[in-house]
């Protein structure tokens, strides 16, 4: 199981905190990039945020690529990019 959290305007823009994602259902080889692929076909209404190519990804904590591979237990979370002034 992954844990796939989401934060800032993306979490408010898909009206959901966290979910979980059995690994099974993820294409093989699990990556970033199959876990999004998945959650665009699982819940289609996301497709839009979801595609966004500024939407950033971190598992366990740590910013990665769409390649990075997943594993059962991984904690993954998308964000939109970080601003400040």
């Amino acid at each position: 199981m992954i844990r796939v959290l989401f934060f800032g305007q993306l979490k408010e823009q898909l009206d959901c905190a966290a979910l979980d994602v059995d690994t099974q259902s993820i294409a093989t080889p699990s990556t970033l990039g199959a876990l999004l692929q998945y959650l665009q076909n699982a819940y289609p209404q996301w497709c839009d945020q979801l595609q966004d190519k500024s939407l950033l990804g971190a598992i366990n904590q740590t910013l990665v690529s769409s390649e990075h591979r997943l594993l059962d237990g991984d904690e993954v979370a998308f964000f939109p990019p970080v601003t400040g002034g």
